[in-house]
This record gives C-alpha cells, structure tokens and sequence, in this order.
C-alpha cells in the first residue's frame, strides 16, 4: 500500500508495522531477537507491528537493529537551501580575471608606471 495523505493516521501506523514485521522476517529474525538487538521489549515490538504508537526512539532503536536507519534519511531528507539562499551563500562568483601585477618588466602594471606617449616622440 502506498502512503497518501487521504489515510488516517491508524492505517499508516498499520502499514508502518506491517512493513517493519516484513523487513524484520526478511532479516530472520524473531519478534524476541529484534527486541533484544534494539534493546526494547518484545512486546514493543509486537505494538509496533500491530499498527500502535510507539515512541520516535523505540523506532529508532529497531531500525538501527535491522541496519535500516538509512530509511529515515530517505523519509525526512535534508531540506536544499533556496535558489536565492545557495546564491547569498556562495556569494559573488567572479567573472573575468585579474591578471598578473608584475612591477618589474613589460606587464600591465609596468604600462601604468610610465607616462603615455604616442610612439613617434623620441
């Protein structure tokens, strides 16, 4: 079943603890070794499958049990910051080159030393 805003709030905790009960038996393991290797109780963990609230850390202690953490990073990914905000952020970008400043020869920083002169003067 896919989630979708239509659905109460009672049938997305069933469909939760259905999907943690079929993860869980994908791992082989018990109601009892999963409550262990989350350090909760079995009886958390059968609530849990029967579609009852369970507390945010009690779902985080199974997920982790059953090297499935990562599924809260896909659920609540990190907000991107706006167009405007990564512009602020990154500040201005440059958009030509200064060149190199060389005091000593016949760079563009020599020209500027020396007064203009037309060419034909001697």
């Amino acid at each position: 079943m896919r989630i979708e805003p239509e659905l109460t709030d009672e049938t997305i905790l069933i469909e939760l603890g259905e999907r943690l009960a079929r993860l869980r038996l994908s791992r082989d393991l018990t109601q009892t070794q999963l409550g262990e290797s989350a350090g909760v109780a079995r009886s958390l963990v059968q609530r849990m499958e029967a579609g009852e609230a369970v507390t945010t850390t009690s779902l985080i202690r199974m997920l982790r049990a059953l090297d499935a953490l990562d599924a809260l990073d896909r659920l609540l990914p990190q907000a991107a910051p706006s167009p405007v905000q990564e512009i602020k952020l990154r500040g201005r970008q440059r958009r030509r080159a200064s060149g190199t400043r060389d005091d000593g020869g016949g760079g563009e920083g020599a020209d500027q030393a020396r007064p203009w002169r037309w060419g034909d003067e001697s």
